[in-house]
């Protein structure tokens, strides 16, 4: 064996038994050695928790964002003073657009429910046409319009889960026939509950249920002349800056270049703005967090040197038997790093749970982040290093001629 190869197998046989020595005196000072971890456990516990939560929160909205809006973009056209809305010959101009490959009106408005006497006046209604159904699968049961329905003055509707508990209340659904607004519609379909976490935050407490109508009945219902506001569906081969500049121009020349007077939203112009927030947001949680770690390494420092005080005269007796300050630095070193190791993998655990817990609660995806693992139990290692180098240089530095008085230290070691 080579001069290299003995030098190398020293230093491994040094470390290892400096770790062993570590964790005995780990084992023999429990509550120290956990109160001194404790620092470690909360501030990697707080990085990987709070880290992992806002990815998932973030990465369920992107999701939801994407099922939404891909391949979509939303216009708002309230109009002007002069021209309200956007009329029939105004949506075929926008359907004629380069890149648009179909366009669906939305209109809202709120109505009162009567079955069978029971009333309910706070029923939201949305009007819609067949080209929605075709891009969004939201039909439990039963079945979305046809074009004959929607582009003529056949009264169907879908409803909500909602509509069926507090309008129906029992009663047979698909086939009957419900009062909106004085007038009669058929039930022909039943929407899929919306299990989306922008629902759960939506506040609908106040509404008996949701009915989905074609839209020009709607429009009627209403008492607008106009369309005020539709989705326009993507093209193949074209992206949505693209489309976006071609509906700009249309909709410049409908209402005459006038200011205000209509919106268009890009959600995936939204989900790009959305992750420069979240790596804002992880990276002042993150430091927010490290503050903890910097409280744990300042106590690993300070039971480290409590540590040495208490050990001078194991210390000098080492030195006087011929340890080397090498051999007495690695081991005070590698006691605080082994301590903040500790802290690290139990913080993680704490994280992890904490995360679920959230995910959990706020109804968000959990997402294990091995970055943000990475980032709390490295960081941690680095706070043992940093924070133990001190007290283990000190230990190397004790004079063995003051120290070596009568005492004793773990068997077995020089």
């Amino acid at each position: 064996m080579g001069t290299s190869a003995r030098e190398d197998w020293r230093m491994l046989k040094l470390i290892g038994q400096s770790f062993r020595m570590s964790l005995q005196n780990i084992k023999n000072n429990k509550m120290r050695s956990f109160l001194t971890m404790l620092g470690i456990v909360i501030g990697v516990a707080a990085v990987i928790g709070l880290i992992t939560i806002v990815q998932g929160v973030t990465s369920t909205v992107m999701d939801q964002f994407e099922g939404l809006g891909a391949g979509t973009l939303t216009v708002s056209a309230p109009g002007t003073a002069l021209k309200s809305g956007l009329s029939d010959s105004d949506l075929a101009l926008l359907e004629k657009a380069e890149g648009v490959g179909g366009i669906s009106p939305t209109v809202s408005v709120t109505t009162t429910a009567v079955s069978e006497g029971n009333v309910c006046d706070k029923i939201s209604v949305s009007g819609k046409d067949t080209i929605y159904f075709r891009r969004n699968d939201i039909i439990q049961s039963g079945r979305a319009f046809n074009d004959a329905e929607t582009n003529g003055d056949t009264r169907v509707c879908i409803v909500d889960m909602d509509f069926v508990k507090n309008v129906m209340q029992g009663r047979q659904v698909l086939g009957s026939t419900v009062m909106l607004d004085g007038y009669q519609y058929k039930i022909i379909g039943i929407e899929k509950k919306d299990n989306s976490l922008m629902s759960y935050y939506m506040d609908t407490s106040d509404l008996d249920g949701s009915v989905i109508i074609p839209y020009r009945n709607a429009l009627t219902m209403s008492g607008a002349a106009n369309v005020t506001s539709l989705d326009v569906y993507i093209a193949d081969g074209y992206s949505n800056s693209e489309v976006e500049s071609n509906l700009r121009r249309v909709l410049d020349n409908i209402y005459n270049g006038a200011d205000n007077a209509y919106s268009v939203i890009d959600l995936e112009s939204l989900m790009s703005s959305m992750d420069t927030v979240e790596g804002m947001m992880t990276t002042m949680l993150g430091g927010i967090a490290s503050i903890a770690l910097l409280v744990g390494g300042i106590g690993i420092m300070n039971m480290m040197l409590v540590s040495v005080t208490e050990r001078t005269k194991e210390i000098g007796l080492r030195k006087a038997l011929g340890a080397e300050p090498i051999r007495i630095q690695m081991q005070f070193l590698i006691e605080s790093i082994t301590l903040s190791l500790l802290g690290g993998l139990i913080g993680v655990a704490f994280g992890m749970l904490i995360a679920f817990a959230g995910a959990k609660a706020l109804k968000s995806n959990f997402t294990i982040s091995p970055g943000a693992i990475l980032l709390g139990v490295g960081f941690s290692a680095v706070v043992g290093i940093i924070f133990g180098w001190a007290p283990a240089r000190r230990a190397s530095r004790l004079n063995p001629i003051g120290s070596a008085d009568a005492g004793s230290f773990p068997a077995g070691q020089p």
